[in-house]
């Protein structure tokens, strides 16, 4: 049987191609499509919106009617409406895959503490490729150890506004505890003016912004003589609706509890 999705933001450029990437797998159909209330969208057929033809999937802003607990719902929307959504899915016992990125340490915490009571995968980027690059990351910033430092650079489109991207904290998470680093104590975000040498316990993340870059993101690791540069590039969003769609593939026969992507792919835990 076909695993359910409903899709959170349906209207909107990611959720456009996640209703798409639903509808081209074997094995997911899409159930339910959710926007906010308001939205020019509402009551549009979802595959008509997301340009893939009618799929008898009409646009809803109430997402409780749509969910349910034989369904996967994908989110990447916005904080507010992604920690609503979540309540919704652990009431109705559904899973659900966050991708949304930009909460508060409140709205992390309470992130935190409902996901353990469903299925629920968080990740700040859902693309396999970065996933790959994680635990590509933690070995390499374990292997070089204190000798090579460490730099993240991301850049996105113009539009984003969040800053660094999730996606670079959880690359900058990774390198922290590859060489047992305290990431709040030890991150320096951006460098300007007479700043003073660099310190070996440095984590430097740099945000650039600008154009319509789907995401880059680059980890340096820096040592005498030499450096090991990390790089992934999103070409387009559909790197991360796939992995998002397999995600939520995957998701729907684990038990309750909070999951990342390596989970998917079958990494251990670091």
């Amino acid at each position: 049987m076909a695993t359910k999705f409903v899709i959170c933001g349906a209207a909107g450029r990611m959720g456009r191609a996640l209703c798409a990437v639903v509808q081209q797998t074997d094995g997911a159909t899409l159930v339910g499509a959710v926007e906010a209330a308001g939205n020019a969208a509402i009551g549009l057929d979802a595959g008509i919106v997301a340009g893939i033809g009618a799929t008898g999937v009409r646009i809803v802003d109430d997402f409780e009617a749509a969910v349910a607990p034989d369904t996967v719902t994908l989110d990447f929307t916005h904080p507010a409406a992604t920690l609503a959504h979540l309540r919704a899915a652990v009431e109705r016992r559904a899973a659900i895959a966050i991708g949304t990125t930009g909460f508060s340490v409140d709205e992390e915490a309470e992130l935190e503490l409902l996901a353990a009571r469903t299925r629920c995968l968080i990740a700040p980027n859902m693309s396999v490729g970065i996933a790959v690059l994680q635990r590509v990351v933690f070995e390499a910033a374990a292997a070089l150890g204190e000798d090579f430092d460490a730099e993240i650079v991301e850049m996105h489109h113009r539009l984003k506004v969040d800053a660094p991207s999730g996606t670079a904290l959880a690359l900058a998470k990774t390198v922290a505890r590859a060489k047992g680093r305290d990431l709040q104590r030890d991150a320096v975000y951006g460098r300007h003016g007479t700043v003073g040498k660099r310190t070996t316990a440095e984590i430097g993340v740099m945000t650039l912004r600008g154009g319509d870059v789907i995401g880059d993101h680059t980890v340096l690791l820096a040592g005498a003589g030499e450096r090991l540069e990390l790089t992934h590039r999103a070409q387009s969003r559909d790197c991360l609706a796939r992995g998002a769609v397999r995600a939520g593939l995957w998701l729907e026969g684990q038990a309750p509890g909070r999951y990342e992507m390596g989970d998917v792919l079958g990494f251990p835990r670091r």
